[in-house]
């Protein structure tokens, strides 16, 4: 990327856009701009909360029009910034488009932390872990009718970035590197975006006894721990909509966990309906590759603890269901 571009974050609440903005905006000496926190005084104003602005906005198309307004007027001037929106990515045409994301419980876990108001409180972590889903998906919905565009959908984006376990100085110093272009500019250039995943969220899709045998076989580990996390090559991954998972780099990804690594980077195959190999879609292969026995196997390997998909919760609970001579729920 080039240094004259602005940066712009999208992402998950609770997933550290306003630290790491902030924080790159000293270190580069670029106004920043946040409109969650333009949302955030518009809703104390109404007296209301941040997700009942959000329901609001979906009737009265006043308020995300003035706020829409402010940010193509933001972008057109051309002005070199750091702008935490979940919107401006779809504004500003030429910038670094940085989505960040975090595990939700981690992320409601950060947003009952901070210091609340009457525009946003919670009184335990599944509370805020449901009302920040909801105040998501009203986002989401209001920007596919009214722009026609999917926030979720990663390949909007030039980077994507999991915090849920790296630090903010950890995040801020991956995200310089790629602005200033020492990671990743293959990636950016030929099929964005660069993946910077946490190895501890992302899902094996071979049985680990198979490779078992080619991980004594050299000292891979011990390269890959001597060289860090920016120089591994980047993995191979799909994403259903909602998880990671390896499709090529099984050996790199068991190398980052057991060097302690909270960021891997990796190229994105594909996303949801899109085709991974043999005619499945992402989230088809996903529900094909990964079982019950892969994750067991792979966590107790590594220390790991991956939350069981849908699919196979569904399965073993038909599979109960048919023993027990009950309909399944």
């Amino acid at each position: 990327m080039t240094g004259r571009q602005s940066i712009v974050f999208n992402g998950d609440l609770g997933s550290g856009k306003s630290t790491v903005s902030i924080e790159l905006s000293k270190r580069l000496g670029l106004r920043r701009v946040s409109v969650g926190d333009l949302y955030r005084e518009m809703a104390r104003q109404r007296q209301m909360t941040a997700l009942q602005l959000n329901l609001h906005a979906e009737l009265d198309q006043a308020v995300d029009g003035y706020v829409d307004q402010l940010q193509q007027e933001i972008a057109a001037s051309g002005e070199q910034l750091i702008v935490d929106s979940r919107l401006a990515w779809h504004f500003f045409k030429n910038a670094l488009k940085v989505h960040m994301i975090a595990e939700p419980t981690e992320a409601a876990r950060r947003v009952l932390a901070r210091p609340s108001g009457p525009a946003e409180s919670y009184s335990s972590i599944e509370e805020a872990k449901a009302k920040l889903r909801e105040r998501s998906d009203s986002e989401r919905n209001r920007f596919l009718v009214r722009y026609g565009v999917d926030k979720a959908r990663l390949r909007n984006y030039d980077l994507i970035c999991d915090t849920t376990r790296a630090s903010a100085e950890e995040v801020v110093e991956h995200v310089m590197a790629v602005y200033q272009g020492s990671l990743g500019q293959e990636i950016l250039r030929e099929s964005p975006p660069l993946l910077l995943l946490d190895p501890a969220r992302i899902y094996p899709t071979v049985e680990i006894r198979s490779l078992r045998g080619l991980w004594d076989a050299d000292d891979l580990v011990e390269r890959v721990g001597q060289a860090g996390g920016r120089a591994l090559e980047p993995l191979q991954i799909g994403y259903t909509g909602e998880r990671f998972f390896v499709v090529d780099g099984h050996r790199r990804l068991s190398a980052a966990l057991r060097n302690g690594f909270t960021l891997v980077p990796g190229r994105l195959v594909a996303e949801g309906d899109e085709p991974v190999a043999g005619g499945l879609s992402a989230i088809e292969y996903f529900r094909a590759e990964v079982g019950l026995s892969t994750i067991y196997d792979w966590d107790a390997a590594h220390g790991t603890q991956l939350p069981i998909p849908e699919h196979i919760l569904d399965r073993t609970d038909t599979v109960l269901a048919g023993e027990s001579g009950r309909p399944p729920a």
